[in-house]
Order: C-alpha cells, then structure tokens, then sequence
C-alpha cells in the first residue's frame, strides 16, 4: 500500500485546486442502449468521485449528467439514489446532490478491514499458496515497480501497488476477499489518490518492503509475513491522524462530531 510519507509535500493547497464542471468531465461518453442504463450511469459517476476528478462537497446536477450522457433523467435518478447508498453522493431535501467528503469514520473502517484480510492473505499465502499461482508473479510485479520509479510515473506505480495487493489474495487462494476488500475503499482510496498526484517519495523504501513480503511468503513463513505486512501498511492510529493533518485534505474531510 503507498503511504502518505511515500510522497512528496507540496505547497499547501488541497486538490482538485477547483470543481471542474460534470458536464465537462462527462464529455465524449457514450452510453451503450443495448445495456442497463442506470447501471451504466451508476459506473461512470462512480469512477469520477473515486478518482477525484469529481471534488468532495462538488454540486451535482441531475439535469446536467442526463444532457450530457444522452439519457433520460429517470436512470441517472436512479443512479444517483444507488450513489446515495454507497455514501459517494448526498442527496439532500430542497438543496441538491452532493458528492460526499471524505468520511473519518469510513476511512477509518477502511484501513481496519484491509489490514485484517491482508493479514489472512499473507498468512494462507505463506502457509497453502494456491497451486495455479507462484511467488514470482510477486517478483515480476516488483520488477515492474522499479520501471515506473525510473520513470517517475506516480501512477503507473501506483496501479502496480494496488496490482502486487491483489496477487497477495490470489495467491493465497481468496481471490474474491479482494473485491470485497475493495468495496470498502473508496474514501480509503480518495485520500490516497489526493496525495499520490503529489508524486512519489519513498518508492525505493516501498518496492524493498513489498521484497520483504514475497520474501516471507517464499519461504512459508507466515508469521514473518504478516510482521512484513504491518511494517508496511503502519499503525490505524497513524493513517487516522494523516486526515486531520495533511494539508492537501483540509476541506475534503468530514470530521466526526461529538455525540
């Protein structure tokens, strides 16, 4: 997982700097009539928030999304009522629809339940690796990763983090706990993408703590594994406190409020 120490500190400012227009990021998409609609709608809105490129707090227009996607507004309800209930939108009485900050609490679930089924992964990994799958797709992995830090490609790199994460599950033979790890993620994700366009610090430090992963792994050591796994992901208390004191997150985050 890249971490927020693994990037660069930028001058203060948080980001997306300004809301760039749904109707502008919308532009050139075409829906196919031959598929579900809202489903669709649904996808495309989704991948915008998580991306960033729809800013936490941004207003979003019903009347907008249909104009520009070519439909009608009954899906891109529908889509924005399934948005609701995953909690990326706020759809909010006589005011509008909003796209979410990012939620404390949720960022915080987030981190818990990642770590507890990498920790699972690694574990089954080192001790019953699934058979069809081998250690040094982990490797290739990495090599790769060293290519986008000689690069300096952040988000090759970055994809690349996410792709050695997902082979620790495949490996371990729970490909599926991966999905369901990722369904929790999206505020997870959103912090971590406003920060990765900060560009990479720490790569080197990253690619030798994965090494230490598929390391313990080859040599079916779990438990070394999962102490290799934590000294990489960090302490919940410390990817807690990143929200309240990155400066590139002021604005975008929902703190918690006293009961």
């Amino acid at each position: 997982m890249v971490r927020e120490s693994e990037l660069q500190n930028p001058s203060p400012q948080t980001y997306p700097p300004k809301s760039v227009p749904v109707a502008e990021l919308l532009a050139g998409t075409r829906l196919d009539p031959g598929a579900n609609i809202t489903f669709q709608v649904f996808d495309v809105l989704r991948d915008l928030i998580v991306s960033v490129k729809l800013r936490p707090g941004q207003r979003l227009s019903e009347k907008e999304i249909a104009a520009a996607l070519d439909a009608s507004k009954t899906p891109v309800r529908e889509a924005l009522i399934r948005l609701d209930e995953v909690k990326l939108v706020e759809i909010v009485p006589q005011s509008g629809t909003y796209v979410t900050r990012i939620s404390v609490s949720r960022y915080t679930t987030a981190c818990f339940i990642r770590l507890q089924l990498e920790l699972g992964a690694v574990h089954d990994a080192a001790i019953r690796p699934d058979p069809r799958h081998r250690v040094e797709d982990l490797d290739g992995i990495l090599g790769l990763q060293s290519d986008a830090l000689d690069r300096d490609d952040a988000t090759a790199f970055f994809e690349l983090d996410e792709r050695f994460h997902r082979q620790l599950f495949v490996l371990s033979g729970h490909a599926d706990a991966w999905a369901t790890a990722r369904r929790s993620q999206f505020d997870l994700n959103r912090a971590r993408l406003i920060r990765r366009r900060h560009r990479i610090l720490r790569g080197p430090e990253v690619i030798a703590e994965h090494a230490a992963i598929a390391d313990a792994i080859r040599a079916r050591d779990p438990q070394a594994a999962e102490a290799a796994l934590r000294a990489h992901i960090g302490d919940l208390d410390r990817q807690v406190g990143v929200l309240f004191t990155d400066e590139r997150l002021h604005g975008l985050i929902e703190l918690p409020t006293a009961n």
